[in-house]
């Protein structure tokens, strides 16, 4: 023990923290063993500090690694605790694999110096950025925060210069404390709510696991028995690729991944389709593998040209490339020999019971009357079949497996009917098609998909995706089933939501009430804000609800860091300045801290928000009042001098005085909009404030679920006043107008007349925070 607490403190640990570390038996048998992996001591400057640091925090299922980091720490290459923790971080995600020396370096920031003019430089941005906030709330702002933010920009620079420059610049914009700013905030109880039943989701949701694909077993590990099939009769069958299938399938794949997000084009993408590609092409992405776009287009009187066109449209929108774009109907003929093959076999027959009468017959496991038909009559009325011989309805192919299973999908599934229809990409050729169930895994093996991943509502379905797969003898896909996504006061049935829009309860299929991906596009909402959120949610088989605030959390954040600054006023009250400049308007350029700077107009007129007006004045109100001093953002500061009325005693104008020097530094700063030129009105708007589209979480427990569509889930408000930059701005630019929201320009809008949808509110509203508190 005494050698270890001397070898602790030669390496620069304090004597009080090396005699605590040496009377912990897990932590003493530890730091033993690194000292000697790290030839220590003796060394220089911070290592021994970063070493013990890095010994207390390594990841337990890389520790044959840990000698390779400790020379790096030794050697000088990694010298602080942001550089050593993402070093952990990466041999965290490794393992046992080997290290990629560069990710590895490049995780750990090795070579990685920033300056002490960038720090600088960061400062004065964060600065900038929450300047209103810092002007509003001074010094009970959170330094941690704003360094937070330095940190996301410099992530291996010395945050504690940042600190120092912080506070010399808040001292710099803020001047010394006052004694208010030295009392102690009085603590605020949050407004009880009724107790959400749904899960609770934090605000800023943490952070998914690295590799949240790493329990998928690789296309060469695909031996393995995939189910067992329980037939009525005792028999068991147990799928699994043979070595030759296997084999076989790998000299195709090159052992990569394949996958595939296989939609059908009978409908609009909504945000569980933008969770299946999460899955299907992230999983690609992950290990360089390929994913197709498949549209499994097998029922022509539900599917259009329209749905096909749209969904390769979202697919790019949400970043995606597929690697192929297919149609289950490009391999019709392979499926119709399939089809011929299962009734040579003895495996499908031909079958003339109504679809009433299937029912009634999977009701009381009753063989189909003609199941056991001769092979050379099924095959000769299949051939009949596709020559038009038969009307619609009278019969059908149907698969022989077993009626009185306990899987209610083994009872002799339907796989070909006839319709009389001409196919949106296959042209008139047919008029027999293939259901879903029969097509889907036929063309998975096809396409040599090594991981077929779907939602759990198909798990049911795998007996009768490997009893399909293992009578045709094709190759055997990995198939997977995952949780389908669950949000709260919306709905994501495609039944639920052509009701919506069929029967005008919303404007159409992209309203942006809907989370429906064309309408979450025309609300604002960035594809990488959908994509991290659907990452936090993961790809696990626990079924919950996840909170729309969670969602809203991910567009709010990434909206922060990307949207371009503006100034809206939604309630404009006129504000007249004696001593403007007369004659014409003063441009002023801003300087925001994202996005590209814009013009403003300062004249004799000009418009603030009528909530940014308050006749009777106090302490904690920083807005305009009578006699009081409030900043122009990027303008100047104004006095309000007189208040108008009208005859019903309604305030309709404030007479101000600037102060054209900025000799008074006010701490509010309003928002607001002057006239373009004298006497001629700034441009009006229309706002639409979207809300949540019902008024309950779990809409799908309401008896009367259309009742529950909230009515103030869309306030229109016209008449607001906006910028010329955001009049010009083309259709689905997003903005933050300051302190009000965050805004997308409309598809209808136009120069001259703007119409703005407000994607979300700049902050939580209280409400969720009361309920995440609970």
């Amino acid at each position: 023990m005494e050698d270890l607490v001397a070898n602790l403190v030669a390496i620069g640990i304090v004597e009080k923290k090396a005699q605590e570390a040496a009377g912990n038996k897990k932590l003493a048998a530890t730091m033993v063993d690194v000292l000697n992996e790290a030839g220590v001591p003796p060394c220089e400057g911070s290592a021994g500090k970063l070493i013990y640091f890095a010994a207390t925090k390594f990841p337990g299922n890389a520790l044959t690694h840990r000698p390779m980091l400790l020379k790096y720490i030794v050697e000088g290459k990694l010298k602080s605790d942001p550089m050593v923790l993402g070093a952990l971080e990466y041999l965290g995600k490794v393992g046992t694999e080997a290290v990629d020396v560069d990710a590895f370096e490049s995780a750990g920031g090795v070579g990685v110096e920033t300056t002490a003019e960038q720090i600088k430089e960061a400062v004065t941005a964060v600065i900038e950025a929450k300047r209103d906030e810092l002007l509003e709330q001074r010094y009970k702002v959170n330094v941690g925060l704003l360094l937070g933010d330095i940190r996301k920009q410099y992530p291996f620079g010395d945050m504690k210069l940042a600190k120092e420059e912080l506070e010399a610049a808040q001292l710099d914009l803020l001047g010394p404390k006052t004694d208010e700013d030295l009392k102690k905030p009085e603590k605020k109880k949050a407004p009880k709510e009724p107790k959400v039943k749904e899960q609770k989701a934090t605000a800023e949701p943490e952070a998914p696991p690295p590799d949240p694909y790493k329990f998928f077993p690789a296309p060469n590990e695909n031996n393995k028995v995939h189910t067992e099939i329980h037939f009525s009769d005792g028999e068991i069958w147990r799928p699994k690729n043979s070595p030759a299938k296997l084999k076989e399938h790998l000299e195709k794949t090159g052992g990569q991944i394949w996958t595939r997000f296989p939609p059908e084009p009978n409908g609009y993408l909504h945000i569980g389709h933008a969770k299946a590609m999460h899955v299907d092409f992230g999983f690609a992405r992950e290990y360089n593998g390929v994913c197709y776009l498949r549209y499994d287009d097998t029922n022509p009187a539900a599917e259009s040209r329209e749905y096909i066109d749209h969904i390769q449209e979202i697919v790019k929108w949400m970043g995606w490339e597929p690697w192929k774009i297919t149609y289950s109907s490009d391999y019709f003929q392979e499926l119709y020999d399939f089809a011929v093959e299962l009734i040579k076999k003895d495996k499908a027959y031909a079958c003339h019971q109504t679809g009433d009468e299937i029912k009634a017959s999977r009701e009381t496991h009753t063989d189909s009357p003609w199941r056991n038909r001769p092979i050379e009559e099924s095959l000769r009325i299949f051939e009949e079949m596709r020559d038009r011989k038969w009307e619609e309805g009278k019969v059908t192919i149907r698969m022989k497996m077993d009626m009185k299973n306990e899987n209610m999908n083994m009872y002799d599934l339907i796989a070909y009917r006839i319709k009389h229809m001409a196919h949106p990409h296959a042209g008139d050729k047919w008029c027999v098609y293939p259901s879903y169930d029969y097509t889907h895994c036929i063309v998975d093996a096809l396409e040599n998909i090594t991981h077929s991943l779907c939602t759990l509502e198909f798990e049911s379905r795998r007996a009768s995706y490997y009893w399909l797969l293992q009578s045709l003898d094709t190759y055997l896909p990995y198939v997977w089933e995952y949780a389908r996504l669950n949000i709260t006061n919306t709905v994501l049935s495609k039944r639920k939501l052509n009701t919506l829009v069929t029967e005008k309860h919303v404007s159409g299929w992209d309203d942006p009430r809907l989370l429906t991906l064309s309408g979450l596009r025309r609300r604002g909402a960035p594809p990488l804000a959908i994509n991290k959120f659907c990452a936090s949610v993961g790809i696990t088989r626990n079924e919950n609800m996840v909170g729309m605030h969670v969602l809203e959390y991910f567009i709010r954040d990434e909206l922060n860091q990307t949207a371009s600054r503006t100034m809206v006023v939604a309630h404009p009250l006129k504000v007249s300045i004696a001593n403007a400049p007369s004659g014409g308007v003063q441009t002023i350029t801003s300087a925001p801290p994202i996005g590209p700077k814009y013009d403003v107009t300062f004249g004799q007129t000009v418009y603030i928000d009528k909530n940014d007006f308050r006749e009777d004045d106090d302490k904690d109100y920083y807005g305009l009042a009578p006699g009081k001093t409030a900043m122009l953002r990027w303008g100047y500061p104004i006095k309000c001098v007189e208040v108008v009325k009208d005859a019903q005693g309604e305030v309709v104008e404030l007479k101000c005085e600037a102060d054209l020097a900025r000799a008074i530094k006010p701490k509010g700063v309003i928002h607001w909009v002057g006239e373009p030129a004298p006497g001629v009105e700034p441009i009006k708007a229309q706002l639409r404030l979207y809300n949540r589209l019902f008024i309950s979480e779990d809409v799908n427990a309401c008896a009367d679920w259309l009742k529950d569509v909230a009515p103030d889930s869309l306030v229109i408000i016209d008449g607001a006043y906006v910028t010329a930059q955001v009049a010009e701005a083309p259709v689905r630019s997003v903005f933050q107008a300051e302190r009000v929201g965050y805004f997308c320009v409309d598809d209808d809008s136009t120069p001259t007349a703007p119409i703005l949808n407000r994607t979300v509110t700049l902050k939580e509203d209280l409400k969720v925070q009361a309920i995440k508190k609970q």
